[in-house]
């Protein structure tokens, strides 16, 4: 018996990731594949090769991509793009919907933001009890009116599912910065503590500095 548990425990350990890999790979391809929708009926693949075939929607969605990302880079595609965001923001409902979405898009996306760049250290939901956190930003508007000395936007995400969680304002020297990269610090927190980031690289002591010690 204890044989036979040592292999159910060794066949989950190598069938459970890759599982679990191939079910989020289906569920990105057959979610890409909806851009399918777009084209005319004639030009469905069911229709063109008779049969379904897999992933020609991501293929499509980064065609897409590229074709927006050509266009928006010259002088011409920016001007379309200020007239489309001039338009949206006179429609009333659309208009507080677009403005919110595209606000942290241009915040988590840009290449000089600094969302989500740094991990960190904090004492939560109580003191001495610690967890990882992301800074997104620093306070603003009123809100930094009220705070007395340096703050950060700090994004407390949950475990196993870290795309839930908190959004908490604290002091920056309340906070230890971690020498991990977000991916690292997600790893993390998804399995609970498992996986743990390899440590901080020490530089090595020459041999006369130590020998002085």
């Amino acid at each position: 018996m204890a044989a036979l548990r040592r292999w159910l425990f060794a066949g989950l350990l190598v069938l459970a990731p890759l599982g679990i890999t191939l079910w989020v790979l289906q569920w990105i391809v057959g979610t890409l594949d909806q851009t399918l929708l777009i084209l005319p009926d004639s030009w469905q693949p069911d229709r063109l090769f008779g049969h379904r075939i897999p992933g020609l929607g991501v293929l499509l969605a980064l065609a897409i991509l590229l074709a927006v990302g050509a266009i928006t880079s010259n002088i011409v595609g920016r001007k379309l793009i200020e007239w489309s965001d001039a338009l949206l923001h006179r429609i009333p409902v659309v208009r507080s919907i677009y403005s919110s979405v595209k606000q942290v898009s241009d915040t988590l996306f840009s290449p000089s933001g600094n969302a989500f760049r740094t991990a960190v250290l904090v004492e939560w939901p109580r003191p001495g009890v610690w967890t990882i956190a992301l800074i997104t930003g620093t306070p603003g508007g009123d809100v930094a009116n009220h705070l007395d000395g340096d703050f950060v936007s700090v994004y407390v995400p949950t475990t196993p599912n870290p795309t839930g969680g908190y959004f908490v304002l604290l002091p920056r020297k309340d906070c230890i910065e971690l020498k991990m990269s977000v991916d690292e610090a997600l790893r993390y927190v998804i399995s609970m503590g498992v996986v743990v980031p390899a440590a901080p690289a020490v530089p090595a002591v020459p041999p006369a500095l130590s020998d002085a010690r």
